[in-house]
């Protein structure tokens, strides 16, 4: 059921203040009070650490040669709106512990929200049972690669949290963009919302390593749909999430640009359909980001490259890995894929990763030329002597505190050229095209190999110049052709960060938040086809 503005600053204050405490928080060994922030600092309180260091040394005294432990304390929150109506809050808490534990060359997990020392020393020697239990389906011992021991915090830089934004200031920023959307004539819906993080993780081993990092992460949405002669159709603008706080929502401008974004689906019923066939492809960095996740991203996990994802995911065709590192022609000479784990604002940032690893960028592929993988300690070893690389790359996640950590993907983007040219120049530049802006629906085999993309507006490029726009447009092809038909790239001056909040992968499945940056491409004879029904 919806609820008018009115209605719902009512009750909000109180609504936000029950939603504070968490059932599970009660059971804590120290006292919480119920009226303030999660966290203050990013430093770990003294009984986290002390509970953290009796499930290291129950693990331990259960016969772990090595052993880690991962307190979590996540806060969730979000709004969504559509026209003048709240459709949605959202507001949650979760904390708790998880150990791993090798024992005798095999993996163990376990995880308990109990947090009292009878609790923590119970998960332990779960995991430590579940290890032994392991080892008669191991099939190679697992084998960590060094990393030096530190202790540290690190926190996301912001200006504000806003997860402590009043709930009251988010909804009238939302209602303020949704009535500026539905001045635009033809505007008949507008939906606007926003997901937020904060995420508190304290990480210690038996190697001596102790962190605690608190991460921040939003994530603003917008989209409307017009109705007009031609039908409908619907915009949604590209408002990538980061890791930054409250002034990067703010600095989007979101009330004072929601007309122009309307506007755009308005456009949008009276675009013609496209005429499939050949044309050259000009990418703007809105759409090519997510391009990039799914066909590099995604095929250049290393475990996914070794059949680990198989069952829920696909596998890889950057596979087997000796028939691939250095060999394998991904793209074009200007093609440079860089994974990273300290970009600034980016989704994917850290100090270290969930095996205490030092925050690392590399290079995936090098000149159009396939280089390395995405590694945890564990895999490190399967690949150190095709690569070179005896260290792990620092790609180690788990989304909750009760998920065991495994590889996910750091930021992967797409370098910028030398050159200092933009989207207008590649356009200036091009005979007969089509330019593409924003996601939109996308298909990739399990493989990462075939894919089809589209996007949310479309432009017809004739002798150097835009004509029109378009619709019903996708993309055709599969992932090295494509990439070896990369034959322009835009400057350091056109390079834009995007992003996914929400990225899917693994049996339980996880969540983890990525951010791809890129300039705009263009791509030679890529083959088009209409989504249109034919009306």
């Amino acid at each position: 059921m919806s609820t008018s503005r009115r209605e719902f600053l009512k009750t909000s204050a109180g609504a936000a203040a029950a939603t504070l405490v968490a059932p599970h928080l009660l059971n804590a060994a120290a006292p919480f009070n119920a009226l303030t922030p999660l966290i203050v600092a990013p430093t770990a309180e003294t009984y986290v650490l002390d509970l953290a260091h009796e499930a290291l040394n129950a693990a331990r005294d259960a016969g772990a040669s090595y052993a880690d432990v991962r307190v979590g304390r996540y806060r969730r929150q979000s709004v969504n709106t559509r026209e003048r109506r709240i459709t949605g809050v959202a507001d949650s808490e979760s904390y708790g512990l998880g150990v791993r534990t090798l024992v005798n060359g095999s993996w163990g997990f376990a995880a308990t929200s109990n947090m009292t020392t009878d609790g923590v020393v119970k998960a332990a020697r779960e995991a430590a049972r579940i290890a032994r239990a392991a080892k008669s389906v191991q099939k190679r011992p697992v084998e960590l690669a060094p990393t030096p021991v530190v202790k540290g915090t690190w926190m996301t830089p912001v200006t504000r949290d806003p997860i402590d934004v009043p709930i009251e200031e988010k909804v009238a920023l939302l209602f303020a963009t949704n009535e500026a959307a539905l001045k635009v004539p033809g505007v008949r819906f507008v939906n606007s919302g926003m997901q937020l993080l904060r995420e508190v993780k304290t990480y210690i081993n038996s190697e001596g390593t102790e962190t605690t990092q608190t991460f921040i992460r939003v994530g603003p949405s917008f989209s409307a749909t017009a109705v007009g002669q031609g039908g409908f159709q619907q915009y949604t603008e590209e408002l990538a999430p980061r890791g930054s706080g409250w002034e990067y929502i703010t600095s989007l401008e979101m009330p004072g640009n929601a007309a122009k974004w309307a506007a755009l689906a308005v456009e949008k019923v009276g675009a013609k359909s496209v005429e499939p066939g050949r044309y050259d492809l000009i990418l703007d960095p809105t759409n090519l980001w997510l391009t990039i996740h799914e066909s590099i991203g995604h095929p250049t996990e290393l475990d996914r490259a070794m059949g680990y994802e198989a069952n829920y995911a696909g596998t890889s065709f950057v596979a087997p890995p000796d028939k691939q590192i250095a060999k394998l022609k991904y793209g074009t000479p200007i093609m440079n894929i860089q994974g990273d784990r300290t970009q600034e604002g980016s989704l994917a940032r850290v100090a270290w990763d969930d095996e205490g690893v030092g925050a690392d960028k590399w290079l995936i592929i090098d000149k159009g030329i396939f280089k390395d993988y995405q590694t945890t300690r564990e895999q490190a070893a399967w690949i150190s002597k095709l690569t070179g690389v005896k260290k792990s790359h620092g790609c180690s996640f788990a989304d909750s505190w009760d998920s065991v950590q495994f590889q996910r993907m750091p930021n992967v983007s797409l370098l910028p050229g030398d050159k200092d040219i933009g989207l207008n120049d590649i356009v200036a530049a091009t005979d007969r095209g089509i330019v593409i802006k924003n996601r939109g629906s996308w298909s990739i085999d399990h493989q990462r190999y075939n894919f089809q993309f589209s996007g949310q507006v479309f432009y017809e490029v004739k002798n150097g110049k835009i004509t029109g726009m378009l619709k019903d447009v996708a993309y055709q092809a599969n992932t090295p052709v494509f990439w070896n038909s990369m034959d322009m790239i835009g400057g350091k001056n056109s390079y834009w960060l995007g992003g996914s909040f929400g990225d899917g992968k693994g049996e339980p499945a996880q969540s983890n938040s990525v951010s791809h940056g890129c300039p705009p491409a263009r791509f030679k004879n890529v083959n088009i086809v209409s989504t249109g029904r034919g009306e």
